[in-house]
């Protein structure tokens, strides 16, 4: 290891951790006034803020794709205003939780990651219209990842609150004191999670049969139980996190099973066919085996890294990127340097990016070439005319072009692969890179997630 006191003048103008930078700051007031402008035309200018302005592009196709129709496309208007939104959260939030110290480390993404397969378990259940009418608006996106959101928060902030001063606490006195303390919080917001989606729900169908959700109710409390004895050493907002994501989600799937067992009729009339799981293989497996493989390349080099202090990607505090890299020959020897690149390739940010990117191009292609579904997203269907251009100059019949859009997340996969890992950054940057990939997970693994559980319940 290389004197980084020799190789290396620290930065005058680095900034501290918990410092916000000039946009940070604009950002913020920005978002300050935002609010200020909404609440302003809700009071003073209602029925040309909202009735004439953004009802009809946000509010409108929200509650249609809730009602029997479903499925309302998406307009190249609420497609901006959405993905404007969201990188504009993305910088502000990422400020708040390094000043609020939220931890950003694998365990993190870990959880979050399960909080992302979480939204198209619930969508794909909202396809298949089981939730009463009150409840189906709630669960459409964007409003779903909004709702989860506020579940998340409330989670996490419920976890810390809770449990997060036995952290530092090693003995398994204070491990079990902490792992039943969550456990009861935990189990007690699952229950309360049942109660508003799924008790009242039942009510809508009255053949829904009970073996599966009976065995879900059953599985879900387990699996918190289990995820807390896996997650020890993990701080307790973390955990809480986890096993809470993990437990909606086997409760969720518990509920395909009962459609699959008993299938009821849905709000357009249609009746499900049965299960269709050979799509799963493909959607499913060959992103698996692309991690897979991408895993086994960086987990020697993770774990070497990890017995070092450093973590993947991140340079010594001190140091800012700047100096980094007008010194590359100084630090070509630091573990940084060394191990970063296959270590990242390991880490769960760059698999699950890869598999949700993957996974929701097989999902389209699957979809839309071979079972006649439709696009809602305008650019994503941009690509899909292509894909059919090419079939048509080629004299090929191969769906409607889908198979074009898998290519193209294909080639986005290897550019996000090859991108973390020559990227480096900054220590007080390591928020910001989590929550640009939670981003990118919520746009690629949660639709690819949905749109594979469709295919199989036939919704």
């Amino acid at each position: 290891m290389v004197d980084m006191d020799d190789a290396l003048n620290a930065s005058t103008n680095v900034l501290d951790y918990d410092e916000y930078s000039l946009l940070e700051k604009i950002v913020m007031w920005v978002a300050l006034i935002a609010i200020c402008g909404v609440l302003a035309g809700f009071v003073l200018a209602y029925d040309a803020f909202w009735v004439e302005g953004l009802k009809p592009i946000i509010w409108d196709p929200v509650v249609k794709d809730a009602g029997t129709s479903g499925d309302a496309g998406y307009t190249p208007q609420n497609t901006a205003i959405y993905t404007s939104s969201l990188l504009f959260c993305v910088v502000l939030f990422q400020a708040l939780f390094r000043k609020w110290n939220i931890p950003y480390g694998k365990n993190m993404t870990i959880a979050l990651i399960a909080w992302v397969c979480l939204a198209p378990v619930l969508r794909v259940l909202e396809d298949a219209d089981f939730f009463r009418t009150s409840v189906d608006v709630f669960l459409i996106s964007p409003i779903i990842h909004l709702v989860l959101a506020f579940h998340l928060i409330t989670v996490a902030v419920s976890s810390h609150f809770f449990a997060s001063y036995l952290d530092d606490e090693t003995s398994d006195a204070s491990e079990n004191t902490q792992r039943i303390t969550l456990f009861v919080l935990i189990a007690g917001l699952l229950s309360l999670h049942w109660m508003v989606f799924y008790s009242s729900s039942y009510e809508e169908h009255t053949n829904i049969g009970s073996l599966y959700v009976n065995i879900g109710l059953f599985a879900s409390i387990l699996s918190v139980w289990l995820v807390l004895v896996q997650t020890r050493n993990w701080d307790a907002m973390t955990r809480g996190m986890l096993s809470f994501a993990i437990s909606a989600i086997v409760l969720g799937v518990f509920h395909w099973f009962q459609f699959l067992s008993t299938p009821w009729v849905q709000e357009s009339g249609k009746v499900s066919e049965g299960a269709v799981l050979w799509p799963a293989l493909i959607v499913l497996g060959i992103p698996f085996v692309v991690c897979y493989v991408l895993y086994n390349i960086g987990k020697e080099d993770a774990y070497q890294l990890e017995l070092t202090g450093y973590k993947p990607g991140i340079i010594p505090d001190g140091y800012s990127l700047d100096d980094w890299e007008k010194n590359g020959e100084s630090y070509k020897d630091h573990p940084v340097e060394l191990l970063s690149g296959k270590a990242l390739l390991a880490h769960p940010m760059v698999l699950g990016m890869v598999f949700g990117q993957l996974c929701d191009g097989f999902a389209t292609m699957m979809g839309i070439d071979f079972f006649g579904y439709g696009e809602k997203h305008p650019v994503s269907n941009s690509v899909i005319g292509i894909g059919g251009q090419i079939n048509d100059m080629l004299g090929i019949s191969l769906g409607e072009g889908a198979w074009f859009f898998a290519v193209i997340k294909a080639c986005l996969v290897a550019a996000i692969a090859f991108l973390f890992s020559k990227m480096r950054i900054e220590r007080r940057q390591a928020h910001l890179r989590l929550l640009i990939v939670l981003a990118v997970m919520i746009v690629g693994l949660a639709p690819g997630l949905r749109d594979i559980g469709r295919l199989m319940l036939g919704v």
